[in-house]
């Protein structure tokens, strides 16, 4: 990728721009155009109005329960006043844990493994809960419903749901199933990166297949959340198993996080075949705001890819490839002093002048997706994720200070009202209703 892995905050919001432009000590606000300052203030009062909703955050246990949590202004893509800053009102915190290195252990796929996992699933359960509770309980409010999402938005908070990414903690317990949904999980996805027992993953395009699709057990855990009323994600899963699924699930399906494959063409991404199935399923697709999936971009020179490794071996820093190895960059990141992340900065602006690379993805081409997955199947069926801190993020909105960004480019786009609240939570919040209906159908 040409993107070469910034702190978040280097990226200037388009909201804090007009503010800058418009106050009135600045002569520029007077070259401000009617039309520019009308659809500002347009934006700004849908903004405010709605609940927005993102339907992928990712979170290490520490950074909600730790001395320096959430409540403070940390070097995370997430945070709570970065989630006031930008309007954020909701999201669904995602209990991942992955299996990439597990496939490694001799353990695992095998009852030791998956207590392993299981256990670290536990941890992230426990630690939103006591984030909401405990720790700030006068700004963030847990939900486990829609109703529960609009109660708590009316009285002023914050919003905290619970998604649950990658089936691998459950082992072939059933059992754990209902364990997860009692505890809170309103969504979960069979798979992430890599095949595992209940699904194959969309890395089997590279990889081979497992399956030919769902497993047997897999089957067994849509037909357990179609009962209990949990959403069945389908972001990670083959195309066969997303296939399968929107067949064997008696209810809607949601992608919690993934993008439009006719746009970027990746593996993890939804073909239009796929898309027209989620619409078949009355579900939704929550369009991801991560780089990679929203725009392909151009390899990096050979001189630029040099210069990147030399700098971050400058600053010892790890080579960001790949999702955990993201994760340790990022935290690598933040054991920079200020000086020496000021000095990082203009060393990556000096490469960016002498070798320059393929932009990465911006709101406008996240937009794109959003557009193209409206235009085939419907606004009822489009919702909005950001996947920040597992790697998520574009130019523009890279972070959730940043999220009035998105409304903004959706109404410049000439997005009514009443489709922005679709988009940003309606029919989210739409398909989480019909799941639990049906539940109750299943029940009786």
């Amino acid at each position: 990728m040409a993107c070469h892995y910034r702190l978040a905050a280097y990226v200037t919001s388009c909201a804090t721009l007009f503010v800058i432009v418009m106050s009135a000590a600045d002569p520029v606000a007077a070259q401000i155009s009617t039309d520019e300052d009308g659809l500002l203030k347009q934006a700004r009062a849908i903004h405010d109005k709605i609940i927005t909703l993102d339907t992928h955050v990712d979170f290490e246990p520490a950074n909600l329960i730790g001395e320096r949590n959430y409540t403070h202004r940390l070097d995370t893509q997430f945070d709570l006043p970065k989630m006031f800053d930008g309007g954020l009102d909701a999201l669904f915190f995602v209990v991942f844990v992955g299996q990439t290195r597990e496939a490694h252990n001799p353990d695992a796929f095998k009852p030791a493994g998956y207590e392993r996992v299981y256990k670290a699933a536990r941890e992230k359960f426990d630690a939103v809960r006591s984030f909401t509770r405990d720790i700030a309980p006068d700004r963030i409010e847990s939900a486990s419903s829609s109703a529960d999402v609009r109660e708590i938005h009316a009285r002023g908070k914050k919003v905290a749901l619970i998604g649950v990414e990658n089936g691998y903690p459950i082992g072939e317990d059933l059992s754990r199933v209902k364990e997860f949904y009692d505890h809170g999980a309103r969504y979960l996805s069979l798979t992430h990166n890599g095949h595992n027992q209940l699904s194959d993953s969309h890395t089997g395009e590279r990889d081979g297949w497992k399956w030919n699709g769902v497993s047997p057990l897999g089957k067994q855990v849509i037909a357990a959340m179609n009962r209990l009323g949990m959403m069945v994600d389908v972001s990670h899963a083959s195309k066969e198993s997303m296939m399968q699924t929107a067949a064997l699930s008696k209810a809607p399906l949601i992608a919690s996080h993934s993008a439009v494959r006719t746009l970027c063409n990746v593996s993890r991404n939804m073909d239009d075949e796929q898309l027209l199935a989620l619409q078949k399923s009355s579900g939704v697709i929550q369009v991801v705001a991560y780089d990679m999936f929203v725009k392909t971009t151009k390899p990096d020179s050979p001189e630029r890819r040099a210069a990147l490794t030399a700098a971050r071996r400058e600053f010892n820093l790890p080579e960001p490839a790949g999702f955990s190895q993201r994760a340790r960059f990022q935290a690598a990141l933040t054991q920079l002093s200020t000086k020496q992340r000021a000095e990082y900065e203009n060393k990556l602006a000096e490469i960016d002048r002498q070798h320059p690379g393929d932009p990465t993805a911006t709101v406008k081409n996240f937009a794109d997706h959003i557009d193209y997955a409206v235009k085939l199947i419907g606004i009822d069926h489009v919702g909005i994720s950001s996947d920040f801190d597992g790697g998520g993020g574009v130019t523009g909105w890279n972070d959730a200070g940043e999220t009035f960004n998105v409304t903004l480019e959706l109404v410049r786009r000439g997005y009514t009202e009443e489709q922005v609240e679709k988009l940003w939570s309606g029919n989210l919040l739409r398909v989480m209703d019909e799941v639990q209906r049906i539940a109750g159908e299943l029940q009786e």
